[in-house]
């Protein structure tokens, strides 16, 4: 037996069913796919990596520079 799927939003259990056209696939619904992309997009989701210790050292020796937020802010 094929095991339901788990959506990573609200976590509800689904089919996994390939219907042309209609697939919201990993998440249950197109609601539940654009709550991830808002998560996203606030920056609530991140990828973790370790920082160069130079870049580091840079951050650290201007704490003054914009954010990404603000340089595209700024460039607008």
């Amino acid at each position: 037996m094929i095991q339901p799927h788990h959506c990573p939003v609200c976590e509800k259990a689904f089919p996994a069913r390939a219907e042309p056209g209609v697939s919201s696939f990993p998440f249950c619904s197109e609601r539940c796919r654009k709550v991830d992309l808002l998560r996203w997009c606030d920056g609530r989701y991140a990828i973790v990596e370790d920082i160069d210790p130079q870049v580091a050292q840079f951050l650290k020796d201007n704490p003054g520079l914009p954010g990404p937020r603000e340089r595209n802010a700024i460039s607008e």
